[in-house]
């Protein structure tokens, strides 16, 4: 088997007006001064409170935890709000369902996100039966520790070399690395070219088409079958 391994925010979906309303309303609950939306989206694949710590390292631990606890209930709110939405990016419906057909991959999840979040935005999205593993902030340490992708390797039973990561932000790229397994970044997301580069990105894809193509070409080295993945379910 094959494992495709994908984060969430800034990778499959745009949630950058959620993610900094949220922060900025949590930062107002708390007294605090709203950062430059750049900086907020800097932090964006972080588990909740190093990303908060990052964000305000001079902060004592209280305000660290009214500020995650005042994202939360911002963020819950927010995401019920129809003026706010998750889009998918251009063409990764079209993705998830290609590689979802094919007999020899099973996909994955790793992202900064609760396990609640996600859920959430795959049933509303009906992305849910498309992934065999999904690692969330809830059980792992933060990324680029390379906890979540070890544990996803070990629910679909791959190797590092059978195994790809894809990410938009440094951190991404720095656990694959650290797991031993392919980093592709996208530039789509929150974190710029340069940055995916400088953190040992093996490819950095524009579009969903490039990142099918690139995912083909890396795995058709153990199965030249694979490509380009147009191959369907066997049926019952």
């Amino acid at each position: 088997m094959k494992l495709v391994i994908f984060d969430c925010d800034g990778t499959l979906v745009d949630s950058q007006h959620l993610i900094v309303a949220a922060m900025n309303q949590a930062f107002r609950w708390n007294g605090l001064v709203e950062l430059p939306r750049v900086e907020v989206l800097s932090i964006v694949g972080l588990s909740l409170s190093f990303a908060i710590e990052t964000l305000l390292p001079n902060q004592p631990k209280s305000v660290i935890d009214g500020v995650s606890d005042g994202y939360r209930e911002a963020y819950g709110r927010l995401r019920r709000d129809p003026t706010h939405h998750e889009p998918l990016y251009p063409g990764i419906l079209e993705l998830i369902e290609a590689l979802s057909m094919n007999d020899e991959v099973v996909l994955g999840v790793a992202t900064g996100k609760s396990i609640r979040g996600v859920d959430a935005l795959f049933e509303r999205m009906n992305l849910t039966h498309h992934f065999h593993t999904i690692q969330t902030a809830d059980t792992h340490p933060s990324k680029p520790d390379p906890s979540m992708i070890l544990k996803a390797m070990s629910d679909a039973g791959t190797q590092p070399e059978a195994t790809v990561m894809i990410g938009d932000t440094s951190f991404d790229i720095e656990m694959a690395r650290q797991a031993g397994v392919l980093p592709i970044g996208v530039s789509w997301g929150y974190h710029s070219y340069r940055v995916l580069e400088e953190a040992g990105a093996a490819h950095i894809v524009d579009d969903a088409t490039e990142l099918q193509a690139r995912i083909a070409s890396h795995f058709s080295h153990h199965n030249p079958a694979l490509l380009p993945f147009t191959t369907t379910k066997s049926q019952p």
